[in-house]
Parts: C-alpha cells; structure tokens; sequence
C-alpha cells in the first residue's frame, strides 16, 4: 500500500471557510475516484506555530494508482481550488 501525505497552510483571508470547503471537496474524491482506497481530511486544532492548518493522508495500492489519482479530472478541479486559496503545502508518499 502507498500512503499520501499532504499539509496545507491556508491563507488567512476566509481561511475556516476555506478549510471547511476544501475538505468536503477532498472527502467527496473516493466516490469518484477508484483507485483512492481511502481518504481522511483533517483540519488542526493545535493552531501552533509549528502546525498546518489541514491534512490529507489517503492510500493507494501503489504508485500507478497515485498517478491515475493525480492526473484524474475530478481531483484536478480541487487542486485548482486549493492553489487559490493555499500558501504552501507540503506532501510525503512512502510504501507501508
């Protein structure tokens, strides 16, 4: 299995809002994606200095099925709402 790892910083204008709204569009991706195993989106609570504000970790069987994911239209749309409304993500795949 090859876990995904994404954290975002989110720009502070709108930024629960936003929070809110990208993670019902990254939840929604399973139903239309198929070879996105699983997916859970969370949002921080610690507000630290040292925190993202959310995170994406999703599995896949292995790294043609995360390319057949990152290619596909329906996660295209949402990653070109994240890039309007994000300052910085950070991302760390890896076989479990």
């Amino acid at each position: 299995m090859l876990v995904h790892i994404v954290m975002f910083a989110f720009k502070e204008e709108n930024k629960e809002a936003n929070m809110a709204r990208v993670k019902g569009l990254l939840e929604a991706l399973p139903s239309k994606i198929e070879t996105l195993k699983s997916m859970e989106v969370g949002i921080d609570i610690s507000r630290s200095e040292r925190s993202f504000d959310l995170v994406l970790v999703s599995m896949f069987e292995d790294e043609d099925a995360l390319s057949v994911y990152a290619t596909h239209p329906a996660h295209l749309d949402v990653v070109n709402v994240i890039k309007e409304v994000t300052t910085l993500s950070k991302v760390v795949d890896y076989i479990q």
